[in-house]
Parts: C-alpha cells; structure tokens; sequence
C-alpha cells in the first residue's frame, strides 16, 4: 500500500506535486527519519487529539514532542490525546502508527506547528510504514493552507536532527 487512498485521493484533487520514498519498513518516525537519512524536523507527524467537539489533528516535526498544555492555552479549550482504537477509527485506511499529517483529507480540523514552515521540505508518512511522501515547502503550505498554525511542540532530548 503506498499511499492511504484518502490521502492519494486529496493530493490528485488539489493537484499536489510530490515524491514517494520507499524505504525499509520501521517501527516509528524516529527511525523512518534514520532509513532514509532524513532530518526530524523535516519530517512531519500528526498526532490524534480528542477535544469537546470530536477529533483534532496535530502536526509536528518528528524530532519534536507535543506539549499538551500549550496546545490547550492555544485553542482555548482542553484537549487529550486519542486512544489507538479512535486512531484506528479515523485512519481506517493506513496501518496502525503511520498517520498522514494532511488531516483534511479525513475530514479534520489540523493545527500545525510552526517549526515545519521553516523547512524546505517536508516528508510524511503516507498510511504505512514502508513510505513516504516528500513535498517541497510550497506545496506543504497547500496542504495545510486552512489549518491552524503556533508553536506547540519541543525538542526532544537525544533525538538526531542530521
């Protein structure tokens, strides 16, 4: 499977250019990022929150944890981290752990974090973990034009940046 068809789907309807990069099946995007010789903070995760209104997907760079209790000064209302079955869920069409940061094409709102736009290409996973999809900038910023946007996210200790 190389790309979720949700996501293949709302790259061809908005007529974004990318690259697939096949790689060694890994186990987190820690070591995607190691196999294919990528830096953390180009490569883009989205992590699946629940809130008061149904789903939110968040989007930051591999090399980076969430901060929850930003993210909930930033919204304004509380929001927790989804169970793996709500995951599951949402992202029926990609193998489990291997969630595409593009959450308009599952029908969510995202918020991003800014440190992505200051790379000059993004990679993500694209449903499994086995590929990926590489954007430049510009077509990123397509991507996630509708989304919300601050800083929400730090590094994490011991984590390589290549």
């Amino acid at each position: 499977m190389p790309l979720a068809a949700a996501l293949q789907r709302y790259l061809t309807n908005h007529k974004i250019g990318y690259d697939l990069i096949l790689h060694d099946e890994t186990p987190s995007s820690t070591r995607t990022a190691e196999a294919c010789h990528v830096s953390g903070d180009c490569l883009a995760k989205g992590v699946l929150l629940r809130d008061h209104g149904g789903y939110l997907l968040a989007v930051l760079p591999t090399s980076h944890r969430i901060e929850l209790e930003d993210l909930r000064n930033m919204l304004g209302h509380g929001v927790e981290l989804a169970e793996e079955t709500e995951v599951a869920t949402v992202f029926k069409d990609c193998q489990r752990g291997a969630v595409p940061p593009i959450g308009a094409c599952y029908g969510l709102d995202t918020i991003v974090d800014d440190s992505l736009e200051e790379q000059p290409d993004i990679y993500f996973e694209a449903g499994d973990h086995a590929t990926l999809v590489h954007v430049s900038r510009e077509q990123f910023a397509k991507l996630v034009r509708r989304a919300h946007h601050g800083r929400f996210s730090t590094r994490e200790a011991g984590v390589a940046v290549h």
